[in-house]
């Protein structure tokens, strides 16, 4: 038998994950991973991870699997609070669910399974794992849950090949509604519960609060920029080379308190990120408010309206070489070749077709359409089909 140890965060698609390699005749145990003590940041009042790791212990109690819990929250905070707090410093907009699958649940979490003997990491992600067999070498696909709605590839695009032999995803061929069917006929007490938001086994966080922790208040202006901005109208110039109009491309426009009109307040422009529309508190506008850009060193905020102002839309962003990550190592792009892909820049985002453009300094995504609020920090992912192939972070 083979000995596979689940992470079971106390919810549905763990809880299932865990039943359907115990019937595959697994051993199986279970393990809750504890990433957070601070409970002055979260929004309800109970203790998210007290009621969380009490339902991952009945549910190995009803399937007859042994279970702890395993405190990873020094690890947490280095590796994903702190990297957050520094990216936001920075301006940028960090992604800590797909960092915490790369940094802590396979790769801490792993290392902890590997000790207590497991051949396999299993969780519950909505994705699929491939095997294929070329020039003589085995190699893993990441591919796509087969619940659209659920999807959860883009959530590991950072994952390697090594982490990918060692994961197992139960679920990936099934739909929300049939896990649930599942936990339900199961009797189990996670078949109803609701699905966790927030942080990556934190709970719900009010994210200005968890910022302010680190990140002091620090009032700024608010300056609305309009369509007509030059930048926005300038003619196209003539390029010498396809990276030099990449490169143009990619530029995003550069903002001075000249450009527009102050309409607002707020309380430190490293709250903020591109494309929110919440949070801003200026009213009377035709349309409302989207913020184009944040600059953290001057503390400003600049807004537009309407979600389709031209200070959202790019249709080329750029991965630098050190930023960028292929789980299909031997695709991997050379300088100067290109790959017609599907992309996406985040989350629950539909795929749109682009082209990859290796050069030296690193990766081109040049999308067919205009994207709406590139942000760097943030991670595209790109796709053959069904399987996801790389990622980068955007610059």
């Amino acid at each position: 038998m083979k000995r596979v140890i689940v992470g079971l965060s106390g919810g549905v698609d763990s809880s299932v994950a865990a039943y359907l390699l115990k019937e595959q005749g697994y051993e199986v145990i279970g393990l809750f991973m504890k990433n957070w003590h601070d409970d002055s940041v979260t929004i309800s009042d109970e203790c998210p991870w007290l009621e969380d790791s009490n339902d991952a212990m009945l549910v190995a109690d009803k399937l007859g699997i042994p279970f702890q819990t395993v405190d990873l929250s020094v690890q947490y905070k280095e590796r994903i609070v702190d990297y957050m707090f520094n990216e936001y410093e920075k301006g940028r907009t960090p992604n800590p669910d797909v960092l915490c699958n790369r940094e802590i649940k396979f790769d801490v979490f792993m290392d902890i399974a590997m000790e207590l003997g497991a051949d396999y990491v299993a969780t519950g992600h909505y994705c699929r794992k491939g095997t294929i067999t070329k020039d003589g070498q085995e190699i893993h696909q990441l591919l796509a849950g087969i619940d659209n709605n659920k999807d959860q590839s883009y959530f590991l695009c950072q994952l390697s090949q090594a982490q990918l032999a060692k994961a197992l995803f139960p679920i990936g061929e099934l739909t929300k509604p049939e896990v649930r069917e599942i936990a339900k006929a199961q009797d189990l007490i996670t078949a109803e519960k609701k699905d966790s938001q927030g942080l990556c086994f934190i709970g719900k966080v009010r994210l200005p609060d968890f910022l302010q922790q680190q990140l002091k208040p620090k009032e700024g202006v608010i300056v609305e920029v309009d369509t007509t901005f030059d930048q926005y109208n300038q003619n196209m110039p003539a390029f010498d080379s396809k990276e030099s109009k990449l490169a143009f491309l990619a530029k995003k426009p550069e903002y001075h308190l000249s450009d527009g009109k102050v309409v607002g307040q707020h309380q430190g422009a490293h709250y903020f990120t591109k494309g929110q529309r919440k949070g801003l508190a200026v009213g009377g506008t035709k349309e409302p408010l989207f913020v184009i850009e944040t600059d953290v060193e001057d503390n400003v905020i600049y807004t537009g309206q309407g979600k389709d102002h031209p200070g959202l839309l790019r249709n080329v962003l750029f991965v630098s070489n050190d930023e960028l990550h292929w789980i299909r190592e031997d695709l991997e792009l050379k300088v100067d070749e290109t790959m017609d892909v599907m992309a996406r820049i985040r989350y629950r985002q539909p795929l749109e077709k682009a082209t990859l453009h290796k050069v030296t300094s690193g990766l081109y995504v040049e999308f067919k359409n205009k994207q709406s609020a590139i942000t760097e920090g943030q991670f595209v992912a790109w796709y053959n089909d069904a399987e996801l192939l790389g990622s980068g972070v955007i610059s």
